[in-house]
């Protein structure tokens, strides 16, 4: 028998992407007195069970905060061995991931990685990339802004040649040239660990995204999580900067037509 769909009636009002903070790896495996690297591993259990939830539950795209550009100040044994479960996570999860029919995306700066974990994200890139499902944005090696920097900078070029004026650079074009650029801003963010800030993720991109902050540490992340900050989101008014009146008045001129 088939798992039922929470959200089947209400598709339309979900979430379209949802970026999520991983947050607590470490601690989990330090409360049970174990090496921080297995609660990464821990963590990765909760990324699949997260992507087939989201598959399930038609949410176009899910951004992951993996590794931030500041965490290379972690210890080099740690961040070593971080590296070495990218490879193998790559490895393992890009067929499944195709499978599935969805698309696997590396946003952040790469080039700080090893050679053998640059090819291997560019092959899970390409395997997944014709897939028209879920896409999976993993932060890598990410700072949003950096993402900024990284945009203006490519409309600097377009400066410098003529093809661009100043004063002609608009938000929209700043949104075309970051990593996430396409897939519209995400809707919700979810940061699991207690903390309550967003870390240097997705700075422009979530300026109007709303917040989910649990105490539950990432690898205890499941679907009873999963559905309370989707539910949360749903139970929220969404202004953009106009009155409650205003929404309201929207919502139910669309609803009569």
């Amino acid at each position: 028998m088939s798992e039922e769909n929470p959200f089947a009636n209400c598709v339309e009002r979900l979430p379209k992407h949802i970026a999520i903070i991983m947050d607590g790896n470490g601690r989990w495996a330090q409360q049970r007195k174990k090496p921080r690297i297995l609660g990464h591993r821990a963590g990765v259990a909760a990324v699949r069970e997260t992507v087939r939830l989201a598959t399930k539950w038609q949410i176009k795209a899910v951004t992951l905060y993996a590794f931030s550009s500041e965490n290379w100040r972690r210890p080099d044994t740690e961040v070593s061995l971080l590296m070495e479960l990218f490879l193998s996570v790559l490895q393992r999860e890009a067929k499944r991931l195709h499978k599935n029919n969805v698309r696997l995306r590396i946003i952040g700066d790469v080039s700080r990685f090893s050679d053998r974990l640059q090819e291997r994200i560019a092959a899970a890139e390409s395997l997944t990339q014709d897939n028209d499902g879920l896409t999976l944005n993993i932060a890598a090696n990410y700072g949003g802004r950096w993402d900024v920097i990284q945009s203006v900078q490519k409309l600097a070029q377009s400066l410098q040649v003529g093809s661009l004026k100043p004063e002609d650079i608009t938000e929209e074009m700043l949104s075309e040239n970051l990593t996430t650029a396409q897939q519209g801003d995400p809707d919700l963010m979810i940061r699991t660990g207690g903390d309550c800030r967003i870390s240097n993720f997705l700075v422009w991109q979530m300026a109007y995204a709303e917040m989910y902050f649990t105490e539950e540490l990432w690898p205890d992340f499941g679907q009873a999580l999963f559905e309370d900050a989707i539910n949360t989101f749903l139970g929220r008014e969404r202004r953009f900067g106009c009155t409650g009146e205003q929404v309201k008045s929207v919502v139910g001129d669309t609803e009569d037509k």
